[in-house]
């Protein structure tokens, strides 16, 4: 009996390691589906950061192409002619400065924005990304930026200096 006691018991030890087997697999198939569910969140709270910069940076570009078509001497408000233009006026014989640096587009990591060229002079009025990502935002921009709403891809939100858009 003893001996048919000890096979007993033996096979029910083998039924709790198989249960507790499958209670660790669980438990990692859980800890997987969390971390990835985890995971998209962050990613899409990244995204939103990103196109927050995205809006702040561009509006700082604009706000500097601004202050350089108002910065003319004689009158007459010309765009720069490159980006490198607002690092220091070279229309001015004392430093000018309208930035501090060239802002990286924070969608591509990179200072390759596209340039948005004025037809008739050939010089820099805007800027956009050059990113083909989905944006998050759709609506409820700024009024000066309220032709991004809808956009299919950031490349879509061009910052387009306007005279007298900022006061």
């Amino acid at each position: 009996m003893n001996s048919l006691w000890k096979k007993g018991a033996l096979k029910r030890l083998q039924n709790k390691n198989g249960f507790t087997y499958i209670i660790v697999l669980l438990a990692v198939v859980l800890t997987g589906i969390s971390l990835m569910v985890a995971g998209k969140y962050w990613s899409f709270i990244d995204k939103k950061d990103k196109e927050a910069e995205l809006l702040f940076r561009g509006e700082q570009y604009l706000r500097a192409i601004d202050s350089y078509f108002k910065g003319a001497h004689g009158g007459a408000n010309l765009y720069p002619q490159k980006l490198d233009d607002l690092l220091k006026d070279p229309r001015s014989l004392s430093p000018k400065r309208y930035l501090r640096r060239l802002y990286k587009d924070p969608m591509t990591g990179e200072a390759d924005w596209l340039p948005i060229v004025e037809k008739k002079s050939g010089r820099i009025k805007g800027l956009k990304s050059r990113s083909e990502a989905t944006p998050v935002k759709e609506d409820g921009f700024p009024e000066r930026f309220k032709a991004f709403k809808g956009k299919a891809s950031y490349k879509e939100w061009a910052f387009i200096h306007k005279p007298g858009m900022f006061k």
